[in-house]
């Protein structure tokens, strides 16, 4: 007898060991109305609610009833032996109902407990992270599939560069292989050499200045000076000064004798463009350096024997001018002995796609950018366009879409055309009515004509002798107010 006592007691001290140290939570549960035993995981988890307890809260009072009729619906429900779960509170529990033999033959139930909070937090938010990077990934696939379709559809189009990149002509040289091109190349070529006066005509943004250079390389004065001059942006006064020179004492501030630029370019090339914007005073001062090759300087009274071939440039109407009195015949036979007429861009568009790939190969190294890629029907809508600011238009045009590229190719979306406003359009005259509080009469005036000055400029692309005698007002003068509103005539061309 003593040793089977032994043994029961061994065995319940083992089973009582077991049942304290299982991190599981275990409960021993009387006919569905009284717990009998609870593991400490339990009694941590849910508070003492055995049956010999009796001074439970009400607290645990509710707990108690709470899993009692999980027990009682399990078993109802003939769930003894499977793994179910439940939630109690705000936790997640996991639970599994078995049959425990009393030896007095009591209904008891073994009632074991896990506690999958956590791992169920873990999961929803792992869950959370997974349809997070479901939606990043399905946006990646969209963004590609995009790019894959917009690849096939660019492959089947024409690339227009790879051919044309291959060879492209220096900086600074004319582009293009129109037939319009090749017979102005070939008079360049053909008058070049000899010393006559050439005035080159064309409208804005042709490349009057591209031809002025190519005659000066291809002439016999190639490795003389040459000097660029434009006319419409230096004031008369200082623009005859500038070219003649002057005498010490002439005018105001001239304190010593000073060489003008045909003087200093004496046996070169001066360039004058925008000739058209010449007073009759330096009118007349041109045609004695044309007709004997002299000049006389500001003040001065000897004339001063200089060798200089004259290269003229203009965007104006001359033979107009000299109909109504404003440019002096004699002058212009004398400027017009060769006429080089530049066609505009609408007149060779064969051109557009040799100044299309020179310009993106220029503006791609220029922003680093590995454009390789043109489109037929980019270059299509070029081909469509009457570029009414030539080519100088086109490589605003262009410059803009290179910058703007994304990838290596020039889409729909970078292409803009430049905006022109009709010489109609009205002008506000309500913007400083309705800000005239705070200013002085003095100041609402300088508003008021200086947007005159610069509708005007805008009106007549920037030609100063045009809108000052639009304004009926002296060149001088113009310049003056010009000066004082810092207004620029470049950027009104």
């Amino acid at each position: 007898m003593k040793g089977i006592n032994e043994d029961c007691d061994r065995l319940i001290s083992n089973q009582k060991n077991l049942l304290d140290t299982i991190p599981e939570m275990v409960l021993l549960v009387k006919d569905s109305q009284t717990i009998e035993f609870m593991n400490p995981s339990a009694q941590s988890f849910f508070g003492n609610l055995c049956s010999s307890n009796d001074s439970m809260t009400s607290q645990e009072a509710k707990q108690l009833d709470s899993l009692l009729f999980i027990v009682a619906k399990t078993i109802n429900d003939e769930g003894i032996g499977e793994t179910l779960d439940t939630t109690f509170g705000e936790s997640h529990l996991e639970y599994t109902l078995a049959h425990f033999r009393g030896y007095k033959g009591d209904a008891l139930h073994w009632f074991f407990i896990r506690d999958l909070t956590d791992n169920k937090n873990q999961l929803e938010e792992l869950s959370l992270f997974h349809n997070s990077i479901e939606t990043i990934l399905s946006h990646k696939i969209s963004d590609l599939k995009e790019s894959e379709r917009m690849r096939r559809s660019l492959a089947s189009e024409l690339n227009s560069l790879k051919e044309h990149l291959k060879e492209q002509p220096e900086e600074g040289k004319m582009v293009g292989s129109s037939r319009a091109l090749s017979e102005l190349r070939d008079m360049v070529f053909q008058v070049a050499k000899s010393d006559a006066t050439i005035l080159i005509t064309g409208e804005s943004g042709t490349g009057k200045e591209l031809v002025a250079n190519l005659i000066r390389e291809s002439s016999t004065r190639n490795d003389k000076p040459f000097l660029k001059i434009n006319c419409n942006t230096i004031s008369d006064s200082l623009l005859e000064s500038d070219l003649f020179g002057h005498e010490k004492g002439s005018f105001t501030g001239a304190d010593s004798k000073r060489k003008g630029k045909f003087e200093v370019v004496d046996g070169g090339t001066i360039f004058l463009d925008e000739i058209g914007d010449i007073s009759a005073r330096m009118q007349a001062a041109l045609l004695r350096v044309l007709q004997d090759g002299e000049i006389i300087r500001v003040g001065g009274n000897s004339p001063v024997q200089i060798d200089v071939r004259v290269i003229a440039a203009t965007n104006r109407d001359l033979a107009g001018m000299v109909q109504d009195g404003s440019f002096r015949l004699d002058l212009f036979y004398r400027l017009n002995i060769i006429n080089i007429s530049i066609p505009p861009l609408r007149e060779r568009k064969d051109d557009i796609i040799d100044l299309t790939t020179h310009f993106i190969r220029k503006y791609r190294k220029a922003f680093k950018k590995e454009i390789s890629f043109l489109p037929q029907s980019i270059l299509d809508r070029l081909l469509l366009h009457d570029w009414p600011g030539n080519v100088r238009e086109l490589e605003n045009v262009i410059q803009r879409a290179v910058l703007m590229a994304k990838n290596n190719v020039i889409t729909e979306n970078e292409l803009f055309f430049d905006t022109v406003t009709q010489d109609n359009e009205p002008v506000s005259q309500s913007s400083h009515l309705d800000n005239i509080d705070g200013k002085s009469l003095k100041s609402l005036v300088a508003d008021v004509e200086r947007d005159i000055i610069v509708h005007s400029l805008q009106k007549n692309r920037g030609n100063v002798a045009e809108t000052a005698k639009l304004l009926d007002i002296g060149k001088t003068a113009f310049y003056d107010k010009m000066k004082r509103y810092n207004i620029s005539a470049k950027d009104h061309k």
